[in-house]
């Protein structure tokens, strides 16, 4: 039997080589306009009122409107305002992830089990500088692009954890040993959930086996095109549950916060309960900054602070379920519990160190 040769794909090396750099320049220019630019000039108003701007959660109140309608249409529509650039460039690199990187340098890259892909990532995303639900869809990109289960992890957990320009803000507002508890407690969650995740589900340690190859269906069509589709595909998949979700812990805020005043906050069982709010609640970038600040205006003490400080950003309700649509569920609820336990850890330890 005389074998076919293999067809080359439409454009070959050279076509590769523009899908590269067309998601570098998408990646570099939407998130100068999404992050860097506005956080750049918002650093001088967090060193010079050494406040960002009013709690999403109940403004400058003790306590979030009472549930309901209104208190769900409210927090979606100023959430969305705050976060709808980044959320695009998100979806962008998401879809490109899976359409312009090259899959071989990708997996060569980041599929690889162990700390070298996690930590690459990791790095990786700090610069990108999204909040949980907008680094979401790069991180579904990388699931399905078989990357490692660490480096997935590791981006998705790494850009709102390990934000730079969020760590910078807090160390304005709230104090700078904050930020180094923030950094100490946020590195030991990213990579610690990261390698941990491949330890304990060695299945979906090296990425999703089905995922699509680059030579798979499809891959004979214009790259723009199958780009496009990627966009629609995860716009289609993410964003309906994205909204429902956004709505519902948007009416529950009254529930997940409730009224701040010092002897609520100074109970130790709080640390609990808003490790575990903290890690269902959804925020945009730096979110967590206005919240504690507030809080603790109203009696909230260091170690619900210390809580919320870690929990808040790295996950929240509607990423688990949207990183959910690429990664198995029980990964998500061990991500979940991660957050919880090092975000009580973080609580306990802000009472120690007398934050």
């Amino acid at each position: 039997m005389v074998e076919r040769e293999a067809r080359p794909l439409p454009g070959g090396s050279a076509g590769a080589a523009w899908g590269a750099v067309l998601f570098v320049v998408i990646a570099v220019a939407g998130v100068f306009y999404a992050k860097w630019d506005p956080y750049f000039h918002k650093t001088f108003v967090a060193a010079a009122h050494h406040s960002i701007g009013a709690s999403i959660v109940s403004g400058h109140a003790a306590a979030a409107p009472a549930p309901g309608w209104h208190a769900a249409w409210a927090y979606a529509v100023t959430y969305a305002k705050d976060i709808w650039q980044a959320l695009v460039v998100g979806l962008l690199l998401g879809a490109g992830v899976q359409v312009l990187l090259p899959r071989d340098w990708l997996v060569r890259v980041l599929g690889r089990v162990g700390f070298r892909s996690a930590a690459l990532a990791g790095l990786a995303a700090m610069a990108g500088m999204m909040c949980t639900c907008c680094s979401a869809p790069p991180a579904v990109g990388l699931a399905k692009s078989r990357a490692s289960l660490g480096a997935t992890l590791a981006w998705w957990l790494g850009s709102p954890t390990l934000n730079p320009a969020t760590m910078i803000f807090m160390g304005f507002v709230l104090g700078w040993r904050w930020v180094a508890l923030r950094f100490v407690a946020g590195a030991i969650l990213v990579l610690g959930a990261a390698l941990l995740a491949e330890r304990i589900f060695p299945e979906a340690a090296a990425g999703a086996p089905a995922a699509a190859t680059a030579a798979g269906p499809g891959a004979s069509r214009p790259l723009l095109v199958r780009w496009l589709v990627a966009i629609g595909q995860l716009c289609i998949g993410l964003l309906p549950e994205y909204a429902v979700l956004l709505l519902a812990v948007g009416a529950a805020r009254a529930w997940l916060f409730p009224a701040m005043n010092p002897a609520l906050g100074h109970a130790a069982w709080l640390i609990v309960v808003l490790a575990v709010t903290g890690t269902l609640f959804v925020i945009p970038t730096a979110g967590e900054v206005p919240i504690i600040q507030t809080l603790t205006g109203f009696g909230l003490g260091a170690g619900g602070a210390g809580a919320l400080l870690l929990t808040l950003a790295p996950v929240s309700l509607p990423s688990l379920v949207m990183v959910g649509r690429a990664v198995p569920v029980r990964v998500m609820v061990f991500v979940a519990a991660a957050v919880v336990v090092v975000g009580v850890a973080s609580g306990f330890a802000a009472l120690l160190l007398h934050l």
